[in-house]
Formats: structure tokens, C-alpha cells, sequence
């Protein structure tokens, strides 16, 4: 059965990126020489050194370890992605004209353009509708197999919120970076009594990165533990 995942690098403490630039908060021109980018590159380190990424991207090099493996099996499980508009702004010219997906890509977006086919089987097709109908559109595309989220961090943060996602991975690098754009935070929309559960499925433990893959189970209510009010615990003070 179709399943829509994600999968995100993220720093100890949360981050995807380094801060946005609040003089230019969209703005994707500059990117490379603003905030965000020594951040994301960090958490991003063990992909890049791995020989799956570096094949998939068309360069050479790269080395073969459980990173490259993970990398190899993200990619064969995805039959289609969604995708947020700045994710493909920042992505469009240094994808050139044979992007690494290799798969139908829909790009959730409120500006209408052309479907945009590249080579190498990746076409973008920009959805105005709204993310449900991307994904939807998307499930359709997939051949049956998965739905992956491509980013940014904002729109898995809509997808989790949506109840849409169903496995999340993440590869955790580790290092502090302090201030950055956060993963999970207020975007949730999670109130003060609710948070959304999560059911470890797989741990890898490399020397640049530990992967951990979950199942969402979607959102439950908090309830307040007060067990240790109970007379019939051990060792109660």
C-alpha cells in the first residue's frame, strides 16, 4: 500500500537549517550566501558523502556505507514527491536539466505555472489546489509505491499537522547549532493537551549521523500521569 513518508536531517537540537534571513525571508537567490546555508550543509555532510547521493546527483566519488545504503533506499522506495514552492525555487537551477528524482514531483504552490518536464523521468506539476489535493495527485502518479515529502521543513510540518504522514526518518547529525529553523515546533498546530505519537521502527548508528525511523500514529490527547501520587508504588519517598 502506498505510504506518504518523509525524511529530514536535522541537527541535535532540531534545526534543518541555520536562521532565515528576515531581511529577505523569501528570497531564494541569495540563498547560498545567506543564514540558512552553513546550517543545512552541516546536517546535511553525511548525504553528501555518501556514493548514492553523489551518483544520483551526477558526480563522482563518494563513499559506500550503511549512509549510502539508506540514501539508495530512499530514493527506490519513492514513486512520487510533493514538494513546497521555496524547496523547488532553491532547487530548480542547481537540479539542472536531469533532477535527481527521477519521479513525478508536485509542487504545492498559490503561483500557477506549467508542468515542467525534465529529463530523466522528473516532471513538476505546481498545485494550487492545496496540499491534500498535491497528495492526492501524487498517489496517483506513485505506481504504488511511496508518497515522499521532499521539503522543505515547512511543508512536512503541514503534512504531520494534516495527519497525512505515515513514516517519518530522521538522521540526526551530531551537533549543536543553536538557532536555526526547527523541525517541530509551533507549525504543528498542537495545542497544549494533544501531541502526535510515534512508533520507533528502525535505528541505524553511523559515525556521522544516526538514522531513526518512525511510524506516525497520529494524534493523541495528554493526559496527566499521576501514578506517583499512588501509595502502591515502590520506593515512594
Amino acid at each position: 500500500m502506498t505510504k506518504v513518508t518523509a525524511q529530514m536531517s536535522v541537527s541535535l537540537d532540531g534545526c534543518y537549517t541555520g536562521p532565515r534571513d528576515p531581511q529577505h525571508p523569501h528570497d531564494m537567490s541569495g540563498w547560498m550566501q545567506g543564514p540558512e546555508a552553513p546550517g543545512f550543509f552541516r546536517v546535511t555532510r553525511w548525504a553528501v558523502d555518501a556514493m548514492a547521493w553523489r551518483e544520483r546527483q551526477g558526480f563522482a566519488g563518494g563513499a559506500r556505507s550503511a549512509d549510502s545504503e539508506i540514501v539508495a533506499e530512499t530514493f527506490a522506495a519513492a514513486g512520487a514527491y510533493v514538494m513546497g514552492r521555496r524547496m523547488f525555487d532553491a532547487g530548480e537551477v542547481p537540479w539542472g536539466d536531469e533532477p535527481p528524482f527521477r519521479a513525478p514531483v508536485f509542487v504545492v504552490t498559490h503561483r500557477a505555472r506549467a508542468v515542467l518536464e525534465r529529463r530523466g523521468g522528473t516532471s513538476f506539476t505546481f498545485v494550487t489546489e492545496g496540499l491534500e489535493r498535491a497528495v492526492e495527485l501524487a498517489r496517483a502518479a506513485a505506481g504504488g509505491k511511496d508518497v515522499a515529502v521532499a521539503g522543505g521543513g515547512e511543508l512536512l510540518q503541514q503534512v504531520l499537522a494534516a495527519g497525512l504522514l505515515d513514516q517519518l526518518e530522521l538522521h540526526i547529525a551530531p551537533v549543536l547549532l543553536g538557532d536555526g529553523q526547527r523541525l517541530f515546533g509551533p507549525g504543528l498546530g498542537l495545542g497544549a493537551d494533544d501531541g502526535v505519537e510515534l512508533v520507533p521502527a528502525r535505528v541505524v548508528d553511523t559515525p556521522g549521523v544516526t538514522h531513526i525511523r518512525y511510524t506516525v500514529s497520529g494524534r493523541s490527547k495528554l493526559v496527566l500521569d499521576d501514578r506517583g501520587a499512588s501509595g502502591d508504588l515502590v520506593g515512594r519517598p
